[in-house]
């Protein structure tokens, strides 16, 4: 089927419309990708949300922070998706799909028949399973709204409680320190991001938190939040203590968005499956983003990514696999980075916990300016820089190539990262 006339039926009709059920960031891209690729049929791009797409990072970093206005959080400007002849349809929730019938039936009981469809149902927060959680000032965050109820909560003085200590943790916990706000920090795990960086580097971010005020406290069990009059005022720990609240966000997690996927009898396993070529068990249907565990050839098995990037890129993939492209793969290197404080940092590669046998350091950390890398049998699985930049490129050839390298030449900052 070629691109530049996949949209158009014989006899002088339509084709049925290539569907995308997640009017997401990726959804978003998935849409420009197809229109950029040359394809001229209908796009109908579906969201429960009420806001056109927009860009997920900003919501526990700039926009957070105040400081990235919420205009540009969007995607595309608002006129985009009428110029580019996408139908956008907001605040609508998907019921079902039905892959044999080609259709989409909307809450509303419309149906919606598709030519391809695309899944980019994204992730929803995992929540806190004890007493209290229920309550108001136990916050989330997910969707542009979340972040609103979370800034407002930042106050100078405000007695904010973070539960977890992972990537949104850490930077909620950076953003109420910034507003002034007490934070305490509660993790089950010895150290912040232990699953995700390993010790050697998880310690780096403790330290960077405790040097900015947060109060962190490890191998804690949150057993209740109690509360007042059905508002929030602490945290109560399976040492019998509690922890003092105005507000609690909860960040212990993401589960991809799957309901629609498994009621439609695609194959799920930690996400939606799919080939390289992002396409899932049902014919006709692809996945994209946090709800996509793809095949990935460099690695040579599934992977879910939960980042930014992944959304960005592999919608560029399954647009052209969906308009027939055979050389539409997916084999780009993870990536993602955070910003906390005066803290920047990339990470490309993956590792799985405990998958790798070595962490290579060029610098101090205790500098908080360096690479680390992590190594298995000599090959580098991943690498992170901090506070320093223009070297992702080099640190992913060294792990595309997944030759050994000289840990010592590796760990001198005089010797290019290619000669390593």
């Amino acid at each position: 089927m070629g691109t530049g006339t996949a949209g158009t039926a014989g006899g002088g009709g339509r084709e049925l419309p290539i569907v995308i059920v997640g009017a997401s960031l990726g959804g978003a891209k998935a849409a420009e990708a197809l229109r950029e690729a040359g394809y001229d049929g209908g796009i109908v791009l579906i969201g429960e949300e009420h806001e056109r797409p927009y860009e997920r990072p900003p919501l526990s970093k700039g926009y957070l922070l105040g400081k990235t206005p919420r205009e540009k959080i969007h995607v595309h400007p608002p006129q985009w998706y009428a110029e580019h002849d996408v139908t956008l349809r907001l605040g609508t929730a998907v019921a079902a799909i039905d892959p044999a019938a080609h259709t989409v039936t909307l809450a509303d009981d419309g149906r919606i028949g598709y030519h391809k469809l695309l899944l980019t149902t994204g992730s929803v927060p995992r929540r806190l399973p004890v007493p209290g959680a229920d309550q108001d000032g136990v916050l989330y965050l997910r969707r542009v709204e979340d972040s609103d109820r979370i800034r407002a909560a930042l106050r100078p003085g405000a007695r904010l409680v973070v539960i977890g200590a992972g990537w949104i943790g850490l930077e909620v916990a950076a953003a109420g320190r910034a507003a002034g706000a007490e934070v305490t920090v509660l993790e089950a795990a010895e150290l912040p991001l232990l699953r995700v960086l390993g010790r050697e580097v998880a310690q780096v971010f403790a330290d960077l938190h405790r040097d900015h005020g947060v109060d962190l406290r490890f191998g804690a069990q949150v057993t209740e939040l109690t509360g007042s009059g059905g508002t929030v005022d602490g945290v109560r720990l399976g040492d019998g203590s509690t922890v003092a609240a105005d507000a609690v966000v909860v960040g212990i997690g993401i589960s991809p968005a799957t309901g629609l996927a498994e009621a439609a009898g695609l194959e799920v396993d930690n996400g939606v499956k799919t080939d390289q070529h992002l396409r899932t068990s049902a014919p006709d249907v692809h996945a994209a983003g946090d709800v996509a565990n793809a095949f990935h050839p460099l690695f040579n098995r599934h992977i879910r990514v939960e980042h930014w990037a992944n959304a960005v890129n592999q919608p560029q993939t399954a647009a052209r696999a969906m308009l027939g492209q055979p050389d539409a793969v997916y084999d780009r290197v993870p990536y993602f980075f955070t910003d906390q404080y005066d803290l920047g940092m990339e990470y490309v590669g993956y590792v799985e916990p405990g998958g790798y046998d070595r962490v290579v350091f060029r610098g101090d950390p205790a500098t908080r300016e360096f690479l680390a890398f992590w190594l298995k049998d000599g090959r580098v699985l991943a690498g992170m820089n901090m506070n320093i930049w223009d070297v992702t490129d080099p640190i992913r050839e060294l792990i595309v190539s997944k030759r050994v390298v000289n840990a010592d030449r590796l760990a001198n900052p005089n010797i290019p990262l290619g000669e390593a």
